[in-house]
């Protein structure tokens, strides 16, 4: 396997953070012009996806990308990709628009279905997760870093703590919530949903409605380098990446289940 640039990769993710920052901090009204062309929502994903893409081209290594920004390839291009960029350069559309800070930049390598590496970097809070295959998950703020461990649990244990969607909590989440022992309810916006169950700070987050692949490739590979998964919620396989319907099925993401 080609050595996996994270240093380049954190800094990347970091410069499109800081994109959308300034275009975060001088926008208002962002709600009301959310889907109008050239609103501050659809600048800050331009412009970060121009600092992603143009970055990725620039490393050492030469991958295809696949970005929510992008212009989609065809399956039959795309099928063939042994190993390729999967990117969301602006996770969070409510959270941003709601200016709740909740939103974040994603960068995952794909490497025949599934995340070999995963680079989230959330701009608000100024905190960068990282995971690789075979090396682990990080968490970094300024000149703070340290790994990051999802936490050991049973399904029977009192108190679990269960990420919600603060945009998407419906009847079949709830059901799933209410077949727990008094489970503690988490709201959390993005793909920080799946680092607070890296960083041992949750247990459990189903998700009961639909996703792009885009959204969920790098903090997979976050939440499965800290030791959980993240399973289809039918047949309790991997999710896996590159189908010809870039639509994820539902899922369960879990910590380390014991």
């Amino acid at each position: 396997m080609d050595r996996i640039p994270a240093d380049d990769l954190i800094k990347i993710s970091i410069e499109a953070g800081k994109a959308i920052m300034d275009i975060y901090a001088s926008a208002r009204d962002i709600e009301v012009i959310a889907k109008a062309d050239d609103s501050p929502l659809t600048i800050a994903d331009r412009k970060s996806n121009e600092i992603i893409c143009s970055g990725l081209e620039n490393l050492p290594v030469d991958y295809p990308i696949i970005s929510e920004e992008n212009k989609q390839v065809p399956y039959e291009v795309r099928k063939a990709y042994h190993k390729f960029w999967l990117v969301d350069p602006l996770d969070g559309t409510k959270e941003f628009i709601k200016r709740n800070g909740e939103f974040t930049v994603n960068i995952a390598l794909i490497e025949n279905g599934s995340p070999i590496a995963g680079f989230v970097y959330a701009p608000v809070l100024d905190e960068m997760y990282w995971g690789v295959k075979g090396e682990g998950a990080f968490w970094q703020k300024g000149e703070t870093k340290k790994t990051i461990r999802a936490s050991e649990f049973h399904m029977s244990d009192p108190g679990l703590r269960v990420v919600c969607s603060r945009s998407h909590l419906n009847a079949e989440t709830q059901a799933i919530i209410d077949g727990l022992v008094q489970p503690e309810k988490v709201s959390k916006g993005s793909s920080l949903k799946f680092l607070l169950l890296a960083s041992g700070q949750a247990e459990l987050y189903p998700r009961i409605a639909p996703t792009m692949e885009w959204d969920t490739a790098a903090a997979q590979c976050i939440l499965e380098t800290a030791g959980g998964a993240v399973l289809e919620y039918e047949s309790r396989k991997p999710l896996t990446y590159n189908k010809e319907n870039l639509l994820n099925p539902n899922f369960i993401a879990r910590a380390r289940l014991v």
